[in-house]
C-alpha cells in the first residue's frame, strides 16, 4: 500500500471499545463528595460522547462551584483514584469484536490507529490498561486537549496530516454517539457508527454515518468498506 492509500483510524473508547457499566459516573460523584462535601449521583449530567472537561463544567455549574489554584488538579486525581478502586475484575467489559478488529487494522500495511476520546488521558489509561489494550494504539487525542468533541477531532485530523501525511478524507472516526458523527463531519473525516453504546441504531442511522454497524463483530463488512475508500 502506498502512502497515498494510507488510512488513519480514530476510535472512541466508551461505548465503542468497552463499557465500564457506570463506574466513571460513580468516580466523578465520589470526587464531588471529596471536593465539595456534597452527595450527588450526577444522574442528570450527560456523559456519553462528551469531553470530561465539559462534564466537569456542568457539574461545577450545577453546584455553583469554582476551583481555586490547584483544586482542579486535585479533583481529577480524586476521579482517577476512585476509578481505579471501582474498575476491578468482573466490572466492565470489552465490547464484542474489539480484539479481532484491532488485529485486522494492525495487519493492514500503511494503516495507523489511535484514539479519539473525550476521556482525560489519565481516565483513558485506567480503562485501556484494565482491559489490556492500552498498547494497541499508536497515538491518542484526549479530552483535556480541546473544549469540545468537534475541536478535538479537528486537532486529531490536523496531527494526522502533520505526522503521517494522511488527509482528512482518509481518516475514519469510529464511535457510538451523535457527537462522534458530528465531530467527524466537522473534521472532514469519514465516520462509522456502532450501536453498542447508549444510542439506538435508529437514532444513529438517521444522522447519516458513512457506515452503520450493530457492533464490531461486523469486522469483514467494515474492512471491506475501508479498503474501498
Amino acid at each position: 500500500m502506498t502512502d497515498g492509500a494510507r488510512l488513519a483510524w480514530l476510535l472512541d473508547v466508551d461505548g465503542t471499545l468497552l463499557l465500564t457499566e457506570g463506574e466513571a459516573r460513580e468516580a466523578f460523584a465520589a470526587a464531588v463528595t471529596d471536593q465539595f462535601g456534597t452527595a450527588d449521583d450526577l444522574k442528570d449530567i450527560a456523559f456519553a460522547g462528551r469531553t470530561e472537561p465539559l462534564i466537569l463544567a456542568d457539574i461545577l455549574k450545577k453546584h455553583r462551584q469554582t476551583f481555586a489554584n490547584g483544586e482542579e488538579e486535585r479533583f481529577w486525581e480524586s476521579v482517577f483514584t476512585h476509578m481505579r478502586v471501582r474498575l476491578v475484575p468482573g466490572r466492565g467489559r470489552l465490547l464484542p469484536g474489539v480484539p479481532e478488529l484491532l488485529d485486522a487494522i494492525e495487519g493492514e500495511p500503511g494503516w495507523v490507529m489511535g484514539l479519539l476520546t473525550g476521556n482525560m488521558t489519565g481516565m483513558a489509561r485506567i480503562k485501556l490498561e484494565h482491559f489490556q489494550i492500552a498498547e494497541r494504539f499508536r497515538f491518542g487525542n484526549y479530552g483535556e486537549e480541546a473544549h469540545d468533541r468537534n475541536a478535538l477531532a479537528r486537532l486529531a485530523v490536523g496531527r494526522l496530516g502533520r505526522d503521517y501525511g494522511v488527509p482528512p478524507s482518509r481518516c475514519i472516526v469510529v464511535g457510538d454517539t451523535e457527537h462522534d458523527i458530528a465531530c467527524a463531519r466537522a473534521a472532514g473525516a469519514h465516520v462509522v457508527a456502532v450501536a453498542t453504546g447508549s444510542r439506538r441504531r435508529e437514532e444513529l442511522e438517521a444522522l447519516g454515518p458513512d457506515l452503520m454497524l450493530d457492533d464490531l463483530t461486523e469486522r469483514d463488512r467494515l474492512m471491506e468498506w475501508a479498503r474501498a475508500l
